[in-house]
């Protein structure tokens, strides 16, 4: 394969974040988009300059399109496991938005099929490519807190004059247990802070959660919510999700913002940015040896995640080398947010099998 061509699968909201790198990537192209909403494709289709006649109803239509290689499915989360396996039937190679499946059954149905139809198959996670995140990987990897112990994330939301507007039927699925999951904040947007402690930290052996819920103007969130984490090698981490009603976020995306801090035995690092601009600080600061470093020099809008994610994928499938996250770590990281879940309806910690 010389070129990606992709198709969408789903042409929401966030399909303008995942279509920026597949438009300046000169070795992909978007060939083709459906939705079940005939005006948001159209509009999509003439925004990318995909011609009417790859414009599809639904995704048995577009896998039928022999211009497709890769398909990118940006779906309702209970839609994701049968536009996969539908997909792996055409021969498509697919990237697929997190978290992959509701439950981990049907994860391993979904990499299963993937792996007998041999095909490229990757589950999108965006945070732990977003610049300000890999140079604090960049710094933990040179040793330069020592060795890790501990990481903390906030997850805050809020409400931001210039956050973009969140369609109703988008908001509605997310709200719904049974297409989203569990909830749009400790679950869905948690699985992003639950693979950042695996990226930093390692595999988790234990979640022990306390979920809450709020009552805003969209309906119950999933907040405030303590996720406690502990890892196969006895470093410690915890996942703080927050909606605070009259809080006015700086973003242009969602009104949300993310702060992490990893310890070290001799040295902390703070990731200061994430959707928006709480504080006017560096993007990544450090402190070790009695001194503290800030590092600017990197995008630090949440887009550059996506476009970081989108040109990996690219290279890899062209390359023919592993994504990231791949399936099975799509689906360890699932299994860590079920786990939360389980936890804060028992009260009990839950234990992963490794």
């Amino acid at each position: 394969m010389d070129e990606v061509r992709v198709g969408f699968v789903g042409t929401g909201r966030i399909s303008d974040l995942h279509a920026i790198e597949y438009l300046r990537n000169p070795r992909a192209r978007i060939v083709a988009v459906c939705d079940a909403n005939p005006d948001i494709a159209l509009r999509q289709a003439e925004c990318w300059g995909v011609p009417r006649s790859r414009v599809f109803a639904s995704w048995e239509g577009l896998y039928r399109c022999d211009e497709v290689n890769l398909v990118e499915i940006l779906l309702p989360h209970h839609l994701h496991k049968p536009a996969a396996m539908a997909a792996f039937a055409a021969g498509k190679h697919v990237s697929l938005q997190k978290p992959m499946a509701l439950s981990m059954a049907d994860a391993n149905e979904i990499n299963a099929a993937a792996e007998r139809a041999g095909v490229f198959f990757k589950v999108f996670e965006n945070f732990v490519f977003y610049p300000p995140i890999a140079k604090a990987k960049e710094l933990v990897d040179s040793g330069a807190i020592g060795e890790p112990i501990t990481i903390r994330v906030k997850s805050n939301s809020g409400k931001g004059k210039h956050a973009w507007p969140v369609p109703p039927a988008a908001q509605a699925w997310r709200l719904d247990p049974a297409t989203c999951g569990g909830g749009p904040l400790a679950f869905d947007d948690g699985h992003h802070k639950f693979a950042l402690g695996w990226f930093f930290m390692g595999p988790m052996e234990e979640v022990h959660a306390w979920i809450g819920r709020t009552e805003a103007s969209s309906g119950a969130l999933d907040s405030p919510a303590l996720i406690s984490w502990k890892f196969a090698n006895g470093r410690l981490g915890n996942l703080e999700v927050v909606y605070s009603r009259d809080l006015e976020i700086d973003t242009i995306h969602y009104a949300q913002d993310d702060r992490v801090e990893i310890t070290g035995t001799r040295g902390v690092i703070w990731v200061n940015r994430g959707h928006g601009r709480l504080f006017d600080q560096a993007p990544v600061v450090l402190y070790a040896d009695d001194e503290v470093r800030c590092f600017s020099g990197m995008e630090a809008g949440w887009e550059a995640s996506f476009v970081a994610s989108t040109r990996h994928h690219i290279q890899a499938l062209l390359e023919g080398r592993p994504p990231v996250l791949s399936g099975r770590q799509g689906a360890e990281i699932l299994r860590y947010a079920l786990a939360a879940q389980e936890s804060a309806r028992t009260g009990r910690p839950v234990r992963i099998t490794l």
